[in-house]
């Protein structure tokens, strides 16, 4: 996919347009409706999103996490080599003052809508038609990975937001916009800022028109903001940056070169991590997204070219550049090392990706929009296809709903078998302060219980075992033990040190 200036999405007036502008802003009824309909997208996605999953939902095991750096979230647990300072960072406001679940996530709610609101907005001044830019944020946002992530304290929506904000800012000539994009999405993953900084210098590199020195510098400063937290974290706990990267890669089960794609495909209807993956399957509901994606994009990058592409100029009379192609480009750089170094699966890794495609899979499904009244023989073909992707859409929308409902019961349920863990722990005497030790979702169930976790191989005696489907070890066999009744999860098991 070449980046060479073919005529994309990007309209652009020899009269209106600066010279480092990809092309000019739209009209103004047509980009000030669109805005106002970026604006209603972003609330009515976050409104569904506040009814799917419910804010009641206890912080799951990475919440717990970087809550829990947080006094009101405590007791702290441990902090990984592979997780960073952005999440944290985005909860201190409200997490610092109180451990209340349903304010955070009211709180987090918040944060959602304005980062939709704000990794669209570049957009609106490259795309061919301002309301692509709706659309695609409509799209990105009824995905069921978006809808029960949208009140979680997980980075990805924020990377994938940052992401869309440098391409879209890249396209449009805003400097400064492109390194706040890369700085927050490097804050939140290291790994993903990487893969967003890459493709981006690469076209400034490549596009004549994209050459100057403010989309040269932009990604770069972006990265270097935002990696410096992480470096320097880096160096005061893990003894430099090589060091970090080896302890995460052991974290994560060794990054290799792998071929994860069936994993992310049967992933994609849940579970939330896919580790291992051996025997799940993809529902034949789930297939109208892996349908409708690449033929929309497609679509996309074929109206951007065709479309009204010979009137797209910058101002020295060139042909304005691909944001399109741009945007797919980029979407494929961050899912890349998803798909070809890691060697699990969460369908929430391929937000950024998803995001970014959003923005040409937008412009082809408003193509299918336009291609429908437009009678004539010779287009019956295009109105049959048009008729036959368009018919996709609804099926794809009641299937999210479906995903997210499903998703966010199983949590309840499965989550809440951390609190009746801890009445059998408290009946068999356990109290504060404790070290507990399990089989099983460690960092959970210790901090529901009060408990500090500790590693199933960590050279010390815990209070209590924690088994699911698993025999006490040999050191633990004569501990008196007792099933957890009532799970959702089946094969629990609590053993207490005697004495204790």
């Amino acid at each position: 996919m070449g980046l060479s200036p073919a005529g994309p999405g990007d309209r652009t007036s020899p009269h209106t347009a600066p010279p480092a502008a990809a092309r000019p802003a739209p009209g103004r009824p047509a980009a000030a409706g669109a805005a106002r309909g970026l604006a209603a997208v972003c609330g009515a996605v976050t409104l569904l999103g506040l009814a799917l999953v419910p804010p009641t939902l206890e912080l799951g095991w990475d919440e717990i996490v970087y809550a829990s750096r947080f006094g009101p979230h405590g007791p702290p647990v441990p902090f990984s080599a592979p997780r960073t300072r952005g999440v944290p960072l985005l909860l201190a406001p409200v997490a610092a003052w109180t451990g209340a679940v349903v304010l955070l996530r009211a709180w987090l709610l918040l944060l959602f809508a304005a980062a939709l609101h704000l990794g669209f907005r570049p957009w609106l001044r490259v795309a061919d038609r301002p309301w692509t830019v709706p659309v695609a944020a409509g799209l990105y946002g009824t995905l069921w990975i978006t809808l029960f992530y949208a009140n979680s304290a997980m980075p990805n929506h924020y990377t994938a937001m940052g992401a869309t904000a440098a391409a879209g800012a890249l396209a449009a000539g805003r400097p400064a916009a492109v390194a706040a994009g890369v700085a927050v999405a490097t804050l939140m993953r290291p790994n993903d800022g990487v893969a967003l900084a890459a493709p981006l210098l690469l076209a400034a590199l490549l596009v004549p028109a994209w050459r100057d020195r403010g989309r040269l510098a932009g990604p770069a400063a972006g990265l270097v903001a935002g990696a410096l937290p992480w470096v320097v974290e880096a160096q005061l706990r893990f003894g430099g940056v090589r060091e970090r990267l080896a302890e995460a890669s052991g974290i994560q089960g060794g990054l290799r070169p792998v071929f994860s794609l069936p994993a992310h495909l049967t992933a994609w209807d849940g579970p939330l991590l896919c580790r291992p993956c051996g025997g799940d399957t993809v529902r034949p509901e789930a297939l109208p997204w892996w349908l409708l994606l690449p033929s929309l994009v497609a679509l996309g990058l074929w109206s951007a070219r065709r479309g009204r592409a010979g009137a797209a100029r910058t101002a020295d009379g060139a042909p304005a550049p691909p944001a399109y192609r741009l945007a797919v480009l980029v979407a494929l750089c961050c899912a890349a090392p998803y798909l070809f170094l890691v060697p699990y699966a969460a369908p929430r890794f391929l937000l950024p990706a998803y995001a970014l495609l959003a923005v040409p899979a937008a412009a082809g499904l408003l193509l299918l929009v336009r291609v429908l009244p437009r009678p004539g023989p010779g287009r019956r073909r295009a109105r049959a296809g048009a008729t036959l992707l368009l018919a996709l859409v609804p099926a794809h929308l009641v299937m999210q709903v479906t995903l997210v409902l499903g998703n966010a019961r199983i949590q309840q349920d499965a989550r809440a078998d951390w609190h009746r863990i801890t009445r059998v722990l408290r009946d068999l005497g356990v109290r504060e302060p404790c070290v507990l030790k399990a089989n099983s979702s460690f960092i959970p169930v210790a901090h529901t219980a009060g408990c500090r976790p500790a590693r199933w191989r960590a050279p010390v005696e815990p209070d209590a075992v924690v088994l699911r489907r698993r025999e006490p070890p040999g050191w633990a066999r004569r501990w008196p033990s007792r099933p957890v009744p009532g799970t959702y999860n089946p094969g629990w098991t609590v053993a207490v040190r005697p004495g204790r």
